[in-house]
């Protein structure tokens, strides 16, 4: 091997050792974040002394009940002291008393149980105990969770590293850092009983999924709808776990998923002559464009007055009608472009960039007014990545001017 050559792998072959040395670092901490937290979640409180009674107040901010719910999670608090007590609707109705009797008992490493009665037998014990490690443990286990997503994402970066251009693997493992950042930074609450662990891990999935999607469109790759497939399902869990979004729940399960099957096979049938992994694409006429618009317009109206008036009952807007008012109308327009952001898709036109900027700023709002700081990452993702997009499909269009000339 001539000196040259050697010169030009040597740079190369460190930065495979420092990103698998990266690796292993991230599986190793992704393993202590787990093993730590399910270790104190499943510790025996061992041996429980009565400490006497403390009284505390209701936290009504914290209820969201109506006759659909089936229990009912009341909090009470004194300070840093806090006691849950669930009850089945009908009881919860006719709850009046806004101060409780809490009995406290302390454990042998010091955590204070709080009971609504006296002399707990050994299951509610252990499930106090648990449900008050899992809140304390619910760091470590955001840590677990972010270096785990961080580890897959670099793991794309090295098995498929020729694939991707040295700015496309910064801006994918940026991306990821940030919300790995933001992850541990501000933690999600628990909502709709689904503890925040589960809900932050389907926000972190949600971003590593995208931000791969949005690359690989941008390389005008056919096989990013098999990432926006799984895209779509992580979309809908979250949907539903929170009980908000209904208008993009609707869209992604009737139109992006069968919209992605469609879109794989025409885009599978406008390979790019010289290279195939590359598929043709083309530009929008100015007409079609006020088309759009308009159709923009009259579905975020229709949509967003027929969703806004359904009684559907959630505690993630923390009982705020008129927050819920509002996001529902910016869903339902975010969702219009939506639809006409995969008809671009499926058409392979340049104008789904532009769709793209427009739904990365709707739902940016969405996410500031809902505290989904995490999902802050993923706007910023996708809006630079669409520059980055729009620019490669550009340079496409002004090179291949057969790209005018079918949209099938």
């Amino acid at each position: 091997m001539n000196e040259k050559m050697k010169r030009y792998l040597e740079p190369n072959r460190r930065i495979r050792i420092a990103e698998t040395a990266a690796l292993v670092i991230l599986i190793i901490g992704t393993l202590f974040g787990f093993i730590k937290g399910f270790s104190q979640i499943n510790s025996d409180p061992g041996q429980i002394v009565y400490q006497g009674t403390v009284e505390m107040e209701r936290d009504f901010e914290a209820e969201d009940y109506d006759e659909d719910s089936t229990v009912c999670d009341v909090i009470y608090v004194n300070g840093n002291k806090k006691l849950i007590v669930s009850y089945p609707y009908d009881q919860y109705a006719e709850l009046e008393d806004d101060r409780i009797t809490a009995y406290e008992y302390r454990c042998d490493n010091g955590t204070s149980l709080f009971f609504d009665h006296q002399d707990p037998d050994k299951k509610e014990i252990e499930d106090t105990y648990r449900q008050i490690m899992a809140e304390e443990q619910m760091p470590i286990f955001n840590l677990g969770i972010s270096l785990f997503i961080l580890a897959i994402s670099l793991c794309v970066v090295l098995f498929f590293g020729s694939f991707f251009t040295t700015y496309e693997k910064i801006w994918f493992m940026t991306i990821m850092i940030l919300a790995t950042v933001f992850a541990i930074a501000f933690p999600e609450e628990s909502a709709n009983g689904v503890n925040g662990i589960v809900i932050m891990l389907l926000y972190l999935l949600d971003t590593f999924l995208n931000i791969l999607c949005e690359l690989l469109i941008s390389k005008q790759s056919r096989y990013n709808f098999l990432v926006s497939v799984l895209v779509e399902i992580t979309e809908i869990v979250i949907c539903i776990v929170l009980m908000y979004r209904f208008a993009t729940m609707v869209t992604t399960l009737f139109f992006w998923l069968p919209i992605d099957i469609l879109s794989f096979i025409n885009w599978t049938r406008h390979k790019d002559d010289m290279e195939d992994e590359l598929t043709v694409v083309r530009r929008l006429k100015g007409y079609q464009e006020v088309l759009v618009l308009l159709g923009i317009a009259l579905w975020t109206i229709v949509v967003g007055y027929l969703i806004s008036g359904l009684d559907i009952s959630t505690d993630f807007y923390g009982g705020n009608r008129n927050l819920e008012i509002i996001v529902t109308y910016i869903d339902a327009c975010a969702s219009a472009v939506g639809v006409a952001n995969g008809l671009f898709i499926f058409f392979r036109l340049r104008e789904q960039w532009i769709a793209w900027y427009v739904c990365a700023i709707l739902e940016g709002v969405i996410n500031v007014m809902t505290g989904q700081y995490v999902l802050l990452i993923l706007k910023l993702g996708y809006i630079t990545n669409t520059t980055y997009g729009y620019i490669r499909w550009s340079r496409y269009i002004a090179t291949h001017k057969e790209a005018e000339k079918s949209l099938f």
